[in-house]
């Protein structure tokens, strides 16, 4: 049996047309852009989202902050310490409930944040010209009523 027979046999959509794997690969194609921009402040993906997340919301707690950045709370754990060594974040327990840690960024995180959304933004602005605003529009609407729709945010309600 030929692959282009055996592929037509199969009893799913082709792989090319799986979307948790176009997702995935557009993910990756945009993140080609973002990455040597991120390296060159010293930070990785998940450092900058801990950053941007931060920058929007001043601090939340430490689950809070794992979910919105969807970081794995023991890559979170792991991550905190280095920046909060660089400080560029601080933690403090709570204080209505000592068991809750509070992550919240500094004035030095905050700098990084400003010179690096400065640049993030030129990115975001070339991706759009070569997509266009209305395809973009298009592409954030679809994809938040993908994530409203998906089994995980049914369950959560």
């Amino acid at each position: 049996m030929t692959a282009k027979k055996k592929q037509n046999s199969l009893p799913m959509r082709p792989f090319s047309r799986s979307l948790p794997m176009q997702l995935l690969r557009a993910r990756e194609a945009l993140m080609q852009e973002f990455r040597p921009h991120l390296r060159k402040h010293g930070l990785s993906e998940q450092q900058w989202r801990v950053l941007r997340a931060l920058a929007d919301s001043g601090s939340m707690d430490i689950s809070a902050l794992g979910e919105v950045c969807q970081i794995h709370p023991a890559s979170l754990s792991r991550m905190l310490p280095n920046l909060e060594n660089d400080g560029r974040i601080e933690r403090c327990a709570d204080r209505k409930d000592q068991r809750y840690i509070i992550v919240s960024i500094t004035a030095k995180g905050r700098s990084l944040f400003q010179r690096v959304a400065k640049e993030s933004e030129q990115i975001y602005a070339s991706f759009e010209r070569r997509i266009g605003p209305r395809e973009l529009k298009t592409l954030y609407d679809l994809l938040e009523k993908a994530i409203r729709v998906a089994p995980a945010a049914i369950e959560k309600r």
